[in-house]
């Protein structure tokens, strides 16, 4: 049954990032130097702090050394960090969810022997999925009703050289490229009709990075060039991986990470403006008291709440897939549905709460220029909402995408 009622454990787990992230996170995070310099160089140390209270590693199984997080407990987690810092937020959740597909559904057994221990040993030892390619557009929007040619899109080719693979090619948009010590590579394989996924160490002969400005992203991102890259054959994951990698197996239904830092950023809005309502004394009594104020908060908290609601739904949906085939919940994508509803209602969220702080608001020694600007890359990233909605589009037209190649094998 769907219940909103956390369990002991996950109340246990959110209290103690939230004590963590108002200790030690918001302190530097919000410094008024930092902020008035649009410093955005990521808080490695922090970041450390984080991974050893087991944040890096937290959907990862128990039984392969992680914390096991379910969907939800990952989403909470993400919210209370990215209400502290949202690069932070980003990085930590994509290497949870990285772990979590690699380690748990991806890897043999040979595979998990000789990198999981890396892994784990490693405070400092990310995860990275390199898929996307320069001068190519993945959008689904872009080709609304038609069939995606998937297989072009991926150029960056690998060739078998005895035991080894040779890669070459350029990713650009990495996530947590400049700080990862394992890259999961899209490439495209001569011979086979789809892609496929290859394991390289950062320190793979070939290999390189160039880090990206994170002025319009979350965390840390970069470009990653392979030139004749070696790596052991046995490093090619199963046929399956570049589905559960890319999230075309189930596209619009995954662990929605980017949805709850984003809900994370309007409640550290939301409240900083909730605070200084009451601190603020305008004609004789609190700004909280004043109608006006007061109707500016009470909208942005029932967007906040919704959109929670939104997030949570589509994250439980996640871990109860069995919930979507019996129809106790909506088939359409809800990651993709919380994904729009939820940068909209953050973005107004955070831009009132500027607006209570009046010229304050704006000044960039102040963390509500950084609020805004964050709930604005959110509502840009990735697809984007244009594209997001053509998405759910398709769902309610019951279009299912195939690509060009399975078409022509089907003489279509």
């Amino acid at each position: 049954m769907y219940s909103l009622q956390l369990s002991p454990e996950q109340l246990e787990i959110r209290d103690t990032v939230r004590d963590f992230v108002t200790r030690e996170i918001k302190p530097v995070a919000l410094k008024a130097d930092r902020l008035d310099l649009c410093d955005r160089s990521l808080l490695t140390d922090l970041l450390d702090q984080a991974s050893q209270m087991g944040l890096r590693s937290l959907a990862l199984s128990e039984e392969r050394g992680g914390a096991g997080a379910d969907a939800l407990t990952s989403c909470i987690v993400t919210e209370e960090l990215a209400a502290g810092d949202a690069d932070i937020a980003a990085v930590l959740s994509e290497s949870s969810r990285l772990a979590h597909m690699l380690f748990d559904q991806c890897m043999n057994d040979a595979q998990r022997e000789a990198l999981l221990p890396k892994f784990l040993g490693g405070d400092r030892y990310h995860l990275a999925f390199a898929g996307c390619e320069p001068g190519t557009d993945t959008r689904l929007g872009v080709n609304y009703h038609r069939p995606a040619d998937t297989e072009v899109m991926v150029k960056t080719t690998a060739t078998k050289s005895g035991n080894d693979w040779i890669i070459n090619g350029v990713k650009d948009c990495v996530a947590n490229a400049p700080v990862a010590g394992l890259f999961a590579v899209l490439v495209q394989i001569p011979g086979r009709p789809a892609a496929s996924v290859l394991l390289v160490p950062a320190d793979a002969p070939g290999l390189s990075v160039r880090a990206h400005d994170n002025a319009w992203q979350h965390g840390t991102c970069g470009e990653v060039t392979l030139k004749d890259c070696r790596v052991p054959a046995g490093n090619l994951l199963g046929d399956d991986a570049a589905a559960v990698l890319t999230g075309t197996a189930a596209p619009g239904r995954g662990v929605p990470l980017a949805q709850a830092l984003n809900l994370g950023i309007g409640r550290a809005a939301y409240e900083a403006a909730l605070d200084y309502a009451h601190l603020r004394v305008q004609g004789g009594r609190p700004l909280i008291e004043h109608q006006a104020i007061g109707t500016k908060l009470a909208e942005a908290a029932i967007r906040l709440e919704v959109a929670r609601g939104a997030v949570w739904q589509a994250a439980w949906a996640s871990d109860h897939p069995e919930a979507i085939s019996d129809r106790s919940l909506s088939d359409l994508p809800l990651t993709t549905i919380a994904h729009v509803f939820t940068s909209e209602a953050v973005m107004k969220a955070a831009k009132d709460a500027a607006e209570i702080f009046g010229a304050m608001g704006v000044m960039r020694d102040m963390p509500l220029a950084k609020y805004v600007h964050d709930a604005r890359v959110c509502q840009h990233s990735g697809d984007g909402n244009t594209d997001a909605r053509l998405r759910v589009a398709e769902e309610i037209a019951g279009y299912r995408r195939a690509s060009k190649s399975a078409m022509a094998l089907a003489g279509e």
